[in-house]
């Protein structure tokens, strides 16, 4: 039925029962899992921000890059703990939406698992949910949780 599952993930409510319904999916399939969280590179307002704190003048973009990792990582951890074993995940900057149906094409997927709202923020109401985003451009089908 499928050969390789994504599944975009940001760490919210919706995103993880996508995650739960696709490690379902991977049971019943047999299909690789790939779990992506993609991380957009931060505003100019932000990187003035940034220098402005002194007892931390780290990169935004490293710890927002940090941050994507332990969601990742948690999601995937959360995923084998479901019995779907072999669960990869992966970490990509970038928009968030045309990051996950090119991760999609270049890693041939079959379908796309995505939570119906994630952590977007205002203009994800005003401009369009990620994953309508992604139901409209994505090179498989995609279901929505």
């Amino acid at each position: 039925m499928f050969r390789h599952i994504v599944v975009p993930v940001d760490g919210s409510r919706n995103a993880l029962a996508a995650l739960d319904k696709a490690a379902e999916l991977k049971a019943l399939t047999g299909a690789e899992m790939s779990i992506l969280t993609v991380y957009r590179h931060h505003s100019m307002l932000e990187a003035s921000l940034s220098m402005v704190r002194r007892d931390d003048p780290g990169n935004l973009d490293d710890a927002m890059r940090e941050y994507a990792k332990e969601v990742a990582e948690a999601a995937k951890a959360r995923a084998l703990g479901q019995g779907a074993t072999g669960a990869r995940a992966f970490v990509r900057n970038g928009p968030v939406a045309r990051g996950i149906v090119a991760f999609a094409e270049e890693h041939d997927a079959d379908l796309i698992v995505i939570g119906s709202r994630g952590l977007g923020s205002i203009e994800g109401y005003l401009l369009g949910s990620i994953s309508h985003k992604v139901t409209g451009t994505a090179p498989c089908p995609v279901l929505v949780v």
